[in-house]
């Protein structure tokens, strides 16, 4: 087989992408903010506005959007020699690397060129099809994983910052928004997860962590400020069973400042 170079790769793989309309990196510069949860709903509020999406979990080491979905123990397919999208609802496509794995156990024990083979393979492999918008929920960091996904897809049309209300968090925001920029790829803002706990019994709303971090953040980098997401229980519980807040409670207070975050999103992104 003729080996390409990397500029021929690069074309391809613009090529292949032709065909999806939107593209949006979920980033942060840590995990355990929530950022996975936020792709997941984010994919699944927009296949409920009738959009065709993709969701790609290009974390290798801790992919988590198989069990959020409750699709785990579920195997991608192949078609001659393409990778097949596992279908979820009814315009939700979705590529983990734990559909692949034998065991939600076992360990993803490469090294750097084979996870970034895999990475470009999600892609340029994948028969994704037609999509209005394809959401990456990038690994957390801004080291090799994450900018090697960024640079396999030049023209995204930005990245969402997910961070937590306390003030440290504004290190981990700035540093997001620093790499965006670096790369030349847009932030379309920052989204503040986890801003207060709402106690199931009285409804009372606690600051656990703070409060501010991805406002102040949002005005010193001047960047937009896309909303709040409140902490409370049923979040938790669905995204452990694998049932998407978003469509889960939808007629909930929370699933309403959740549908108004994307649609800044999607009137930042069409306009």
């Amino acid at each position: 087989m003729e080996k390409r170079n990397p500029e021929e790769e690069k074309r391809l793989l613009k090529e292949k992408l032709k065909a999806i309309k939107h593209k949006i990196f979920i980033i942060s510069n840590k995990g355990g903010v929530g950022k996975s949860s936020v792709a997941v709903n984010l994919a699944v509020a927009l296949t409920q506005d009738k959009y065709q999406v993709g969701l790609l979990d290009a974390d290798l080491h801790g992919p988590s959007i198989a069990k959020m979905l409750r699709i785990e123990g579920q195997t991608l397919r192949g078609s001659g020699n393409k990778i097949v999208p596992f279908p979820i609802y009814p315009n939700l496509k979705v590529v983990s690397i734990a559909l692949l794995l034998e065991s939600p156990d076992s360990p993803l024990i490469w090294r750097g060129p084979l996870k970034m083979k895999a990475l470009q393979q999600f892609l340029k492999d994948v028969k994704w099809g037609e999509l209005d918008y394809l959401i990456v929920d990038l690994p957390p960091g801004t080291g090799d994983e994450p900018l090697s996904i960024c640079q396999f897809i030049p023209e995204a049309d930005g990245g969402v910052v997910v961070t937590t209300p306390q003030d440290i968090a504004l290190l981990d925001s700035r540093k997001c928004i620093s790499f965006l920029r670096a790369l030349k790829i847009p932030v379309l803002g920052i989204l503040e997860n986890m801003t207060e706990f709402i106690c199931p019994h009285c409804g009372k709303k606690t600051e656990l962590f703070g409060s501010g971090g991805g406002e102040k953040a949002s005005r010193e980098m001047k960047v937009p400020f896309l909303g709040k997401i409140p902490f409370e229980k049923r979040i938790v519980e669905s995204t452990d069973e694998g049932r998407p807040f978003i469509a889960e409670y939808g007629q909930t207070e929370t699933a309403r400042v959740f549908k108004e975050i994307v649609s800044r999103i999607i009137k930042k992104i069409e306009t």
